[in-house]
């Protein structure tokens, strides 16, 4: 704690260090200023012809000590579910991956088949043959949301023109070598086909919750009235804009660059702010258009409007996305169940002569013996 009489002092301290640091606030604003030519009204365009579809992988984690579980549950905006799997810090990854390959209804292994890779080593340098750490089932849950989204886009047909909606930007850096960028360039050319064949449109867009170019830049956007109140407005975001806040070439670079022939790819995306609200405090979010979309940014941010302008309980967030999210998720009623499932499971591994040693184990065991007080 301070002594109150040293607080003047302190004050100032931060007056001259924050004043010795405005060029900062100067660059900020340099950079929004580059921004406010691209800032364009967004239309409402009429939703009845398109779809939206998004999908989205819930964080469900199961554990009774010292098993720890992975509950990787993919689920669209209508409750579909897409894909489901269980694994554990401790699943062997070769048969993990080899279960998907051999099994023709796995949505990973139609990406691996469809990308030419025969392990998910080969497909992701973060789940090795001998995973070193505990982390690798959160990457292998993105890689199974990318091969969801690789589906939906690739080998489902659809009867009306569709708007697909990721959680996130589209750029990963989780793919070994080029394979994004081949997925990429898989995708781009299965929309192209379904235009020709079937004169139906897919559109492929990410949101992202947070985004470090928002949090950098939401305090110049303000000063600066970027999107003013009366209208929801989109801007593309310059790409020197987006080298100098993530400062990693291979995730900002186009996907059409072919300008470093030997370094990969790990974007698939057109960067914009977009604000679907129509008042100067609404939320600003960070949305990627599929690149090569990127010249109908007017038509698929329209049909999008409508799904944000209803979003609850995120205002102004695509209500698709959060009915997504809600589906993935794993609680309550459903938790306890799956919880349960692991304790019995972990009671058929206990010798049988030392089962009621189990069970009066787990009557009594509380995670947290501090908390017994408040019952």
């Amino acid at each position: 704690m301070f002594d109150p009489q040293s607080i003047p002092a302190v004050q100032r301290l931060i007056r001259d260090a924050t004043s010795s640091d405005a060029r900062l606030l100067d660059g900020v604003l340099a950079d929004v200023a580059g921004i406010s030519g691209e800032v364009r009204v967004i239309q409402p365009r009429q939703a009845s012809a398109v779809s939206l579809v998004a999908s989205d992988g819930g964080n469900n984690q199961l554990r009774f000590n010292p098993f720890t579980m992975q509950v990787v549950r993919v689920v669209d905006s209508h409750g579909v579910e897409l894909f489901l799997d269980v694994v554990s810090p401790t699943t062997d990854t070769v048969e993990l991956g080899r279960r998907h390959l051999d099994d023709p209804g796995s949505l990973l292994g139609i990406m691996m088949r469809d990308l030419g890779v025969a392990s998910l080593a080969e497909l992701s340098p973060m789940i090795p043959a001998e995973p070193r750490y505990a982390a690798w089932p959160l990457a292998y849950r993105d890689l199974c949301e990318w091969a969801v989204l690789y589906w939906l886009v690739c080998h489902r047909d659809y009867a009306s023109s569709t708007l697909l909606v990721r959680d996130g930007l589209l750029r990963s850096r989780i793919f070994a070598r080029d394979l994004f960028h081949t997925m990429y360039r898989r995708m781009r050319d299965a929309i192209e086909t379904a235009r020709r064949k079937w004169r139906r449109d897919v559109f492929l867009v990410g949101i992202a919750k947070r985004s470090e170019v928002v949090e950098r830049y939401r305090l110049a956007m303000s000063l600066a009235d970027l999107f003013p109140t009366g209208h929801p407005y989109f801007a593309a975001v310059p790409m020197d804009l987006q080298r100098r806040v993530y400062q990693r070439a291979d995730y900002v670079r186009s996907p059409e660059d072919d300008g470093e022939a030997a370094a990969p790819h790990y974007n698939m995306g057109a960067m914009h702010l977009v604000r679907f609200g129509q008042e100067s405090g609404d939320p600003v979010w960070t949305v990627d258009l599929l690149h090569d979309q990127r010249e109908r940014a007017q038509e698929v941010f329209g049909t999008l409007l409508g799904d944000a302008q209803s979003g609850f309980p995120v205002p102004y967030y695509p209500l698709s996305l959060q009915e997504a999210d809600q589906h993935a998720q794993v609680a309550d009623f459903d938790l306890e169940i799956l919880q349960d499932s692991l304790v019995e499971a972990v009671r058929e591994q206990v010798p049988s002569d030392r089962r009621h040693a189990f069970d009066a184990f787990d009557k009594l065991h509380v995670s947290d013996v501090a908390a017994r007080r408040y019952r």
